[in-house]
């Protein structure tokens, strides 16, 4: 009983792993344990990659009063761990309004709104930039909305590639509550790994139709010949990404 009271106690080392986290959002698993390992190092405390999961509860239980937390997810585009710290008290896109106008959560919600909609998870600038044209509180400009969506990635709630626009794994891990209540019909989980599915391949059987992150594709249909829905068993049409190699 005494070890695990201890084990729960706040030292410099995690004081100076949230101070991080709290500057930089999100980081990737080799991100995480590099941070660790520097933090314990900086402040001679013990440190094991094993223990990186136990370090961060101890710090989340910490949090809790705060309503914030430290939360693992998975990167659609790369299939790699994430951790985020997250907001847990508001469970919507007003967690925002204090780095954004009114008018910007409105376009951020209609970007939302059109990547949720969309088969391929992502949208792009031109459909952002009708969208913008059609908002209830005002109309934002060419200019305020592309410097708005350089605003947003940089913030890391979007990711952008050659002009098509994704959500973000800290978007995805912070507002999945508010993702999955507002747009209960329309998201499904990935059949492999189960978290929410946006950037994915659909099986075209009708009555199939599970969808599959790319990274997961990559994975499970890697070397064969003729890949096959695992849910129907049906010839699965789709080209196979190549296997990304985790760092």
């Amino acid at each position: 009983m005494i070890r695990r009271n201890m084990s729960r106690q706040m030292g410099d080392s995690h004081r100076r792993f949230l101070q991080a986290m709290m500057a930089n959002g999100v980081t990737d698993e080799q991100g995480a344990m590099a941070l660790y390992r520097h933090c314990c190092t900086t402040h001679s405390s013990q440190h094991s990659p094993a223990r990186l999961n136990d370090f961060i509860d101890t710090i989340n239980s910490k949090l809790q009063p705060l309503f914030l937390q430290i939360r693992k997810g998975t990167s659609e585009d790369n299939g790699r761990q994430y951790y985020a710290l997250v907001n847990m008290a508001e469970t919507d896109v007003t967690r925002m309004s204090s780095d954004y106008a009114d008018v910007e959560l409105e376009l951020f919600r209609r970007v939302l709104d059109l990547i949720v909609g969309s088969e391929s998870g992502s949208v792009s600038s031109n459909d952002i930039l009708n969208s913008a044209d059609s908002l209830t509180m005002k109309k934002l400009k060419k200019s305020e909305t592309e410097k708005l969506l350089s605003r947003l990635v940089h913030d890391k709630w979007l990711d952008e590639k050659r002009g098509e626009y994704t959500l973000s794994t800290r978007c995805i891990i912070e507002m999945e509550p508010y993702i999955r209540t507002m747009y209960e019909d329309q998201v499904k989980d990935c059949h492999i790994c189960h978290n929410v599915a946006f950037q994915c391949q659909i099986c075209e059987n009708p009555t199939c139709g599970i969808k599959i992150h790319n990274p997961c594709v990559a994975r499970i249909f890697n070397g064969r010949a003729e890949p096959r829905c695992p849910a129907c068993d049906d010839f699965w049409p789709h080209e196979i990404p190549e296997v990304v190699a985790r760092r």
